[in-house]
């Protein structure tokens, strides 16, 4: 069966569908867009809605000051999303619950905190998605002139996992006795100090927060470089990436599994659930007027601004826009899509803007425009032939685009028997088919 999850990237995963007619930009603010948009995802039975997080205004550090500052793309404010989570626990009752937190600018304990009261809250749905932050305007937010390296991050990325995993294993099923009769709160014996000292964590734990309903949350990584890749293999039970080349996404699959196997991990609980957006018509026409009419709102210059973020020290502007994409110099950023970004150019021969305008479009992801028929035969042909286990879905706005994936797209998955019918489980993990994990220090 496909898993799906919807990545909820208000206003847009299009960096100018906030523009369009039908579009509500204020749904990245407004908490009953939130909630509009929630329910629909949990009216099509999808696993989880999924929110992505930077802890800064993209583009903020590159420009000298306000007056200049007069960006034309969405997500620039938005609610913050573990809060929001909370949030939407209460409105909604079987669909995960998944959102960014950064390992290079939190703690682990906050962290460990915060997802397992979103887990206790919904009744099992949380899930954290574990990134290092590849936005430079981050740092000047947490006291640093530059954002730290790409191995260092990951290399802290590694041990907060484990302190943070360590902690949500403070409380032994049945830990909390709450006997009144005796005054006996917790049995001593099935609570458990971390005591981790490394290189970049010293946390004594434990954590105040009783075993989470799921064991502990559900664990999503979106970094496809070599060391997100090895993280997320030993840690992720799903993996946001991007493809947009099926032979390109059967060899990320495979790849990244086999790396589970090699840290003992059941390759089947590891979830590969790369990016798509979809434009959905009735007829092949109308997806076609919808696709175009939102590609007459994209903005160039906006677009170029997404490019230049990926090619490292290499100003792209200075280029002609209708050259071939070069061989881009190291970035500090998201060095996966970067490589993405050149392979596609490569093989598809495009030029430089046509890179930007792909990026501005779909934020480097498969992009399907067409019927439901033709977008669930795509998504059929990706899940038979190994290239992924489900998809992460985007929208070019809201709330609209969602609706129809739901109203048009859910039923056709249905009827060819690829999707399921009615929530089976009540918790992320059953969605998923992955089984809760032993608690560490519990006797075998």
């Amino acid at each position: 069966m496909m898993h799906l999850a919807a990545f909820l990237f208000t206003p847009g995963s299009h960096s100018s569908g906030w523009r369009h007619p039908d579009a509500i930009p204020e749904c990245d603010m407004d908490f009953a867009q939130y909630v509009r948009i929630a329910q629909a995802a949990e009216r099509g039975k999808l696993d989880t809605i999924f929110f992505q997080d930077t802890v800064a205004v993209n583009g903020s550090a590159a420009l000298d000051g306000v007056s200049r500052f007069r960006p034309k793309q969405g997500r620039q404010a938005y609610l913050e999303p573990t809060t929001l989570l909370a949030a939407l626990a209460t409105v909604t009752s079987r669909i995960g619950l998944i959102a960014t937190a950064t390992t290079t600018y939190n703690e682990p304990y906050n962290i460990a905190r915060r997802f397992a009261s979103i887990d206790h809250i919904s009744g099992g749905r949380a899930g954290w998605n574990l990134v290092t932050s590849q936005i430079e305007d981050e740092a000047g937010n947490f006291g640093a002139d530059h954002h730290m390296q790409h191995a260092l991050r990951y290399e802290r990325a590694e041990e907060f996992y484990d302190v943070v995993a360590g902690l949500w294993d403070s409380f032994e099923d049945g830990a909390l006795i709450r006997d009144k009769a005796s005054g006996d709160y917790i049995d001593p014996a099935k609570l458990h100090f971390l005591d981790h000292r490394g290189r970049h964590f010293t946390v004594r734990g434990p954590l105040n927060m009783a075993r989470c309903p799921q064991g502990r949350p559900i664990v999503s990584q979106a970094g496809s470089s070599d060391a997100g890749m090895e993280l997320a293999a030993r840690t992720a039970d799903l993996v946001f990436t991007a493809q947009s080349d099926m032979s390109e996404a059967q060899a990320f699959a495979a790849d990244l599994k086999a790396r589970a196997a090699r840290h003992g991990r059941d390759p089947a609980h590891v979830k590969v659930m790369p990016g798509l957006m979809t434009i959905i018509g009735r007829t092949e026409a109308e997806a076609q007027q919808k696709y175009e009419a939102l590609q007459r709102l994209l903005d160039d210059t906006n677009a170029m601004r997404l490019l230049a973020r990926l090619c490292g020290d290499l100003d792209i502007h200075s280029l002609p826009p209708d050259a071939p994409l070069p061989e881009l110099p190291p970035s500090n950023a998201a060095k996966a899509r970067q490589r993405h970004l050149m392979e596609k150019a490569k093989r598809e021969n495009l030029s430089i803007i046509q890179v930007a305008r792909y990026l501005g479009t779909s934020l480097g992801h498969q992009l399907l425009v067409g019927t439901p028929a033709r977008i669930a035969d795509s998504m059929e042909a990706w899940l038979r032939e190994g290239a992924c286990d489900g998809f992460t879905l985007m929208f070019p706005y809201y709330p609209t685009p969602l609706e129809d994936f739901v109203a048009l797209v859910v039923p056709e998955l249905q009827r060819r028997g690829l999707f399921r019918t009615e929530y089976r489980g009540h918790t992320l993990r059953e969605h998923l088919g992955i089984p809760v994990p032993p608690n560490r220090f519990a006797a075998d």
